[in-house]
């Protein structure tokens, strides 16, 4: 009787420490916090001395990876891409945007939050607030279609099940409201996977793949006068 009680004592605690840490288990809303890139950067973002962009090119570390003034060969581009994060980091930090009076902010984001497992309704959510505070600040949003990954990345069937849903109700929203919207993934995708000759890991773009990104956004640039 004992070793039964000792048992069922032992399960039931095991039980609720694991419950515990899922308790404890940051959502993606909070995770920014954790995050040393959003920490360095934004510190940066308040000793820059750039005061006006034409453009920002706002996202997580797909849009970090490339000097946009290099590839676009301008001048007035800034880059506010920060590796790992999400919406909800991109909600918290858009006053960093708003100080540069920018004409237009290109925003690529969304995959950190599938792969923290948040539904794709609520980044959609946080994806309307991003545009709408751009547009509150009389800032053009332009909307790129987050991007599928590729074979070689973790889990990359089942989450790009939800990217897909994600860039069908983005690229629904920016017809409603007359938004641009770049769809990236017509020409770097096939069969609702990144083209493993664009991609470095899965997720992450080769020079190539910056190079259709380039040339998709200049287009959407000078059909807009800039």
């Amino acid at each position: 009787m004992r070793k039964c009680i000792l048992i069922i004592s032992m399960i039931c605690f095991l039980g609720l420490l694991n419950w515990g840490r899922a308790y404890s288990q940051p959502s993606a809303d909070t995770l920014y916090k954790q995050n040393r890139n959003y920490t360095n950067q934004t510190e940066l973002y308040n000793i820059y001395r750039t005061e006006k962009a034409d453009v920002v090119m706002l996202g997580n570390s797909i849009t970090f990876g490339a000097n946009w003034n290099e590839l676009l060969g301008r001048t007035q581009i800034v880059n506010r891409g920060i590796v790992s994060d999400n919406t909800s980091g991109i909600l918290h930090r858009m006053g960093y945007i708003y100080k540069l009076h920018p004409q237009f902010c290109c925003i690529m984001a969304g995959i950190n939050d599938i792969y923290q497992d948040a539904p794709s309704e609520k980044i959609f959510e946080n994806y309307k607030k991003i545009i709408e505070g751009l547009q509150e600040h009389k800032i053009v949003p332009i909307i790129q279609s987050t991007l599928f990954v590729s074979t070689k990345w973790k889990r990359y069937s089942e989450k790009n099940i939800e990217v897909a849903k994600l860039d069908s109700m983005l690229a629904e929203y920016a017809r409603l409201k007359g938004i641009e919207f770049v769809d990236l993934n017509a020409l770097m995708s096939k069969d609702h996977l990144l083209l493993e000759e664009l991609t470095t890991d899965g997720v992450h773009l080769t020079a190539k793949g910056y190079a259709i990104w380039r040339d998709e956004l200049e287009k959407t640039l000078k059909k807009h006068g800039i």
